[in-house]
């Protein structure tokens, strides 16, 4: 579950991560009140406005922008709330802005010059080890960096059994090249940052930039969280962040009853059971010539209902022209299959793309028989290379 800057700095900030404070405003009118609450809180008379949407590249779609004083912040925010945001990680149509973060200006004159770094804390599924990855090259894309100049992006290796030591949150620091006060502080950001990962059951903390100020500290000007789906059981609280309008509402549709789908940007429809299958599918799709147009599992109950359900999201998408269905028949029937196929293809009416169908297991014989003499628009096969075959020949 993705989260929004100001939700992943609240959890930044709960355990102890200093952050570049503000609040969330829905209106224009709001962000002038929050503005002047936080000049009294933190003597700021700059505002940064940031488009709060689950999309990096904000600043170069317009969706942050400095208010040189409070009397710029209405207009400013009017200007980003309601656009559609456009960046490198949105479609073409962009993403629609609900509210904007009002925050403090960090970047004030002192006694040494701002520095940005970027840092980020992941999985390493590799070693299996959690990973603090970080630069001092931060404000830039970290692919850039990394294509560019590699050389300035350490990684350091943390045992989940163990946690961060000492000597690691040191090394950090050291390899940024931060002395005195900064190096201190930067101890103590890491170590705080790891275990707000590590407690929140995060899969993703990136913060871009980390920003050392010119009076040495260190704070997260940005917030990119993602939480890990499987653990929120353990954090209601965090469940309550989910933005719903920041997802896509096919998916959302999909996960309300019970299937797990990911839309993607094919020209075949996938209806499968079990997530290895699905993948083998997937493949099997390109090696025909097309590209799969979603990832769906119906799971092991695939009755009439299921079936009907994830027909009807797979026909959402324009772009699809067959539907292959791919079904193992273990925990359920095959030819049970077969008539909730039928069944759900009768309720829906006519539809307008082939269907191709592979049941194979417990009673695929009756299955293809059923499906043969239904009279619908349904091809059966028995073999994946008579799906690749059928799924090429209709596409052609």
């Amino acid at each position: 579950m993705n989260l929004h800057e100001y939700q992943g700095k609240q959890i930044l900030n709960s355990f102890g991560v200093e952050i570049q404070r503000g609040y969330v405003a829905q209106t224009p009118q709001e962000a002038v009140e929050i503005a002047k609450k936080l000049t009294d809180e933190t003597g700021t008379s700059w505002y940064v406005i940031k488009a709060q949407v689950h999309a990096g590249g904000r600043g170069k779609g317009g969706g942050v922008k400095l208010a040189k004083g409070i009397e710029h912040v209405e207009d400013i925010a009017n200007q980003i709330i309601g656009m559609d945001l456009v960046t490198p990680q949105t479609s073409a149509e962009g993403k629609r802005v609900h509210q904007v973060l009002i925050a403090e200006d960090v970047y004030y004159p002192g006694d040494s010059e701002p520095s940005e770094i970027y840092m980020s804390v992941l999985l390493n599924r590799a070693t299996g080890k959690n990973m603090i990855m970080y630069s001092t090259e931060g404000g830039m894309d970290i692919e850039t960096v990394a294509e560019q100049t590699p050389h300035l992006i350490f990684n350091e290796e943390i045992d989940p059994s163990v946690g961060i030591l000492p000597f690691q949150a040191r090394r950090v620091a050291f390899n940024l090249g931060l002395e005195g006060k900064a190096f201190k502080e930067m101890t103590k950001f890491v170590t705080a940052l790891y275990t707000a990962y590590e407690k929140s059951d995060s899969s993703l903390f990136e913060i871009n930039p980390v920003l050392k100020t010119s009076d040495d500290r260190i704070i997260a000007v940005d917030a990119k969280v993602t939480l890990d789906d499987n653990a929120l059981y353990r954090h209601k609280d965090y469940a309550e962040m989910r933005d719903l309008r920041e997802e896509n509402p096919v998916e959302v549709e999909a996960g309300a009853k019970g299937l797990n789908y990911v839309d993607l940007d094919g020209n075949v429809g996938c209806m499968v059971n079990g997530a290895g299958l699905a993948m083998a599918t997937m493949d099997l799709i390109k090696q025909a010539g097309g590209e799969p147009a979603n990832f769906l599992d119906v799971g092991g109950t695939a009755n009439a209902e299921r079936v009907e359900a994830a027909f009807k999201l797979i026909l959402k998408d324009p772009k699809v022209k067959a539907i292959l269905v791919n079904i193992f028949g273990g925990i359920v029937r095959c030819d049970r299959v077969a008539q909730g196929i039928i069944d759900a293809y009768k309720n829906i009416g006519e539809i307008k793309v082939p269907i191709i169908v592979r049941l194979q297991g417990t009673n695929a014989d009756i299955a293809k028989e059923l499906i043969d003499q239904s009279g619908l628009n349904v091809h059966s096969v028995i073999q994946f290379q008579e799906a690749a075959d059928k799924v090429q020949e209709v596409l052609s």
